[in-house]
């Protein structure tokens, strides 16, 4: 046990100006530590109650300090409080220093798994921004996080995150009843960065975000909300006239529409062609994977009326945009809409794909998955995905053909076109 040092008193304390360590006395192993450049600070000074043995043999006990504070911040008396707390600590087989140390352990890691769910989402699209097949793409789920379940989660800690929170996100302004696809996103996406934080050791336990066994038993399915809206679309017999008179208006987005329409392809695709992606000699268009829906490359067979509208399009120097906008941007999806309203046409550009689909089916003979591939659709079935690796490009090529014959012949609708082998005869 330390020896007993003499009580000092508050003047005393202020005399002590010698770099040194002194006893102030009060209770064994309290000193105040006097620095070189005169700052003063309170150090207690215990032996551990195990004994270790020395290089010579001999038991010694391990001896350890601890800080109590500076002072004069901590006064006299408050450090004596002090250094009889580590006491008792002490007699109860607890190592003040350790103790202290763990603390401050169990604190960082509390501090670091205390992560908010924005912070997680940034993290999370952070690590994920390769894997989008754009950057519109992690925009949207940026965007739908912060609309839809920022105002709810986004400031709690993730490993606070319960089922009630992420009902209440859903839930918020009828999301869920009032637009389920969207809802339906957001869920998912919840669900997404959960996920990561659990992965990423932020969080433990079930996702509260996921569906099956979780959220479908509190939130009716989707599906029995959803309401189908289908894209406008003009009736087959009416599609010659309507393309007899789009020909006669002049502009790059009557153009634009009337490329959209002999290819079967989406406004986006059309409004980003390129002329690199356009091969006149072998009558293609390769739309690249990052621009379609679907993650992959599609070769468009493209038909004589196609190719006369691509060859009387002006080529701008410095802009490769096929079909580009007086500033020699790109054109704006309302662009191509306002062709049709200008012309008083009941319809949208995406519905002259259904359209297009409704022809294949009604009025020609080509099998289902060759229109599916014109249109770009991913096969459903994982086998017959599997064994259909080839384009189809040659029939397809020929299904164009047809589509365009449609366009161009009034009242063609109502002729059933067989498909025809590769020498030209009937099947």
């Amino acid at each position: 046990m330390p020896l007993r040092s003499k009580e000092l008193s508050p003047i005393e304390l202020k005399r002590l100006v010698e770099p040194g360590r002194y006893a102030v006395g009060g209770v064994a192993g309290l000193y105040l530590v006097v620095k070189p450049t005169g700052a003063k600070s309170w150090v207690f000074r215990y032996a551990l109650p195990i004994t270790r043995t020395s290089s010579t043999g001999r038991p010694f006990a391990a001896r350890r300090d601890a800080g109590l504070g500076a002072y004069p911040d901590v006064t006299l008396a408050q450090a004596r409080e002090k250094a009889r707390a580590l006491r008792e600590q002490i007699a109860s087989g607890v190592d003040p220093v350790q103790a202290r140390r763990e603390a401050r352990a169990a604190r960082a890691a509390a501090e670091a798994k205390a992560l908010t769910f924005d912070e997680a989402a940034r993290k999370l699209l952070a690590a994920k921004t390769r894997e989008f097949r754009n950057p519109k793409h992690a925009l949207q789920w940026s965007a739908t996080l912060n609309a839809y379940a920022s105002p709810v989660l986004g400031a709690l800690p993730v490993d606070a995150i319960e089922l009630a929170h992420v009902v209440e996100a859903l839930s918020r302004d009828d999301l869920w009843t009032t637009k389920p696809e969207t809802a339906s996103r957001v869920r998912g996406r919840i669900e997404a960065v959960l996920n990561w934080a659990t992965a990423s050791g932020h969080r433990s336990g079930d996702n509260p975000a996921r569906w099956r066994g979780n959220l479908d038993a509190v939130l009716p399915k989707p599906t029995r909300l959803k309401r189908v809206r289908h894209h406008k679309a003009l009736p087959i017999p009416e599609m010659h006239d309507f393309m007899m008179a789009l020909r006669q208006r002049e502009g790059m987005a009557a153009r634009a529409l009337e490329f959209l329409i002999l290819t079967a392809a989406r406004s986006g695709e059309v409004r980003g062609a390129t002329w690199a992606e356009i091969d006149l000699q072998a009558r293609t268009w390769t739309i690249p994977a990052d621009r379609m829906k679907a993650g992959r490359e599609h070769v468009v067979p493209l038909c004589d009326d196609a190719i006369r509208l691509l060859k009387a399009l002006p080529q701008h120097e410095g802009c490769d945009l096929v079909f580009a906008s007086p500033r020699l941007g790109q054109l704006s999806d309302m662009s191509i809409s306002a062709v049709l309203r200008r012309m008083k046409v009941d319809a949208v550009p995406h519905g002259f794909r259904s359209t297009f689909r409704d022809w294949c089916s009604e009025f020609t003979s080509y099998p289902h998955e060759v229109a599916e591939m014109a249109l770009a659709h991913t096969i459903p079935n994982a086998v017959e995905r599997a064994y259909r690796r080839g384009d189809l490009l040659t029939k397809r090529r020929r299904l164009m053909e047809d589509w365009a014959k449609l366009l161009n012949a009034p009242h063609g609708a109502a002729e059933v076109l067989p498909i025809r082998r590769e020498g030209g005869a009937k099947i």
